[in-house]
């Protein structure tokens, strides 16, 4: 995945508060990280902020960047590079065409998606699935891994789904991937991310008896559920990480069905997988009726947490059958297991955005 490739591309950490610029060649990050104030409510300060930034990197390289690509809060019409109407950027108000904007002041081809697409990218690229793969060839197993669907806890409940190794599901309308705003489980009439985000894992603490400080953090949260001397704290923690993995494992089911592919988890929330992955696995695995009484499985692979070290061996384990071909002596392989993982992010979100950012630059411009 352009390890060895010797063209540069800039990429950009596009937060509400802050704009952190910076550079990849061979996916490696060849400069410090240049971090300026966003200007969230002025546009003119935000483009002349992105300008600085992206020209202040540009004059540290040894050579011209070929591509300029990042991840920006939606809605927006990346396909073109139209900014939508943003929350948290409330300078972007009717359509703001940037990426045509910034093209046209550098010369260079600007590729933007939202953070989950882009994570989803770099995770099918550079970091759960070749890794996956390469340790079920390890192991001496013919399977192989080619979609991938990841998923970003924090804030919000951000998506992207990759299939055929390196194909990103965008959709013909810029929402492939939008798992945010499924049917919620709980609260039908609400959308998941109401239940699976940080606000949601805060308020479900409260509502079981836990600290009502606002100031408390997912962080704080997880110290109380390892170690709090109080039973009702401890439980409240930990039943509020859990709620949030049931109410994302639902909706996760949901989108397997049609993805069928590894499960990676990223982001600030995806640090207390301790207590949020039971919860996923428990609607993973749940099963369905039908009028008539019969049960099934609610997906049709088989689910394992490969952060379990059970469910993580079994999972690596070659099952493949040789089976004859009728009326001859020849055999075929039949894979009678369908198997699928579910793991967190090694690279970290952050990371797997801006490798993501890099190769689906490199990716584009390849097929010039």
């Amino acid at each position: 995945m352009y390890e060895y490739d010797r063209r540069i591309v800039l990429t950009l950490d596009a937060g509400g508060t802050n704009f952190v610029f910076g550079a990849v060649q061979s996916c490696q990050e060849i400069i410090e990280p240049y971090k300026l104030p966003a200007e969230p409510n002025d546009l003119n300060l935000c483009i002349q902020t992105l300008v600085k930034g992206f020209s202040a990197v540009k004059s540290q390289l040894p050579e011209d960047p070929v591509a300029i690509s990042f991840a920006f809060p939606g809605p927006a019409d990346y396909e073109h590079g139209v900014i939508g109407d943003l929350p948290n950027l409330p300078a972007f108000r009717g359509g703001i065409a940037l990426g045509p904007y910034l093209s046209h002041h550098f010369g260079i081809p600007v590729y933007i998606n939202n953070d989950g697409n882009l994570f989803a990218y770099g995770e099918a690229l550079a970091g759960t699935l070749p890794q996956i793969n390469k340790e079920l060839q390890d192991a001496g197993s013919q399977k192989q891994y080619h979609n991938l669907l990841g998923l970003t806890l924090g804030t919000g409940f951000g998506a992207g789904v990759v299939i055929n190794d390196n194909i990103l599901l965008t959709g013909d309308n810029g929402c492939g991937g939008d798992i945010w705003c499924m049917r919620n489980l709980k609260y039908p009439d609400l959308i998941v991310e109401e239940s699976v985000s940080i606000r949601a894992v805060m308020r479900v603490f409260r509502e079981l008896g836990g600290d009502p400080d606002p100031s408390l953090t997912p962080k704080d949260l997880y110290q109380i559920a390892e170690s709090s001397p109080d039973p009702i704290q401890q439980n409240a923690a930990k039943e509020s990480f859990r709620e949030l993995g049931r109410m994302a494992g639902a909706s996760i089911a949901n989108a397997l069905m049609m993805i069928d592919g590894m499960v990676v988890f990223g982001g600030g929330v995806a640090n207390n997988h301790r207590y949020i992955m039971p919860g996923v696995m428990e609607e993973l695995r749940a099963t369905l009726g039908t009028f008539g009484g019969n049960c099934f499985p609610c997906l049709q692979m088989s689910v394992y947490n490969l952060l379990n070290e059970e469910d993580r061996k079994t999972f690596f384990q070659d099952n493949t059958q040789l089976v004859c071909i009728p009326g001859t002596s020849e055999q075929v392989p039949y894979m009678s297991d369908r198997k699928i993982g579910v793991t967190i992010s090694q690279l970290g979100a952050s990371r797997a955005i801006q490798l993501g950012a890099y190769a689906y630059a490199l990716i584009q411009l390849d097929k010039k």
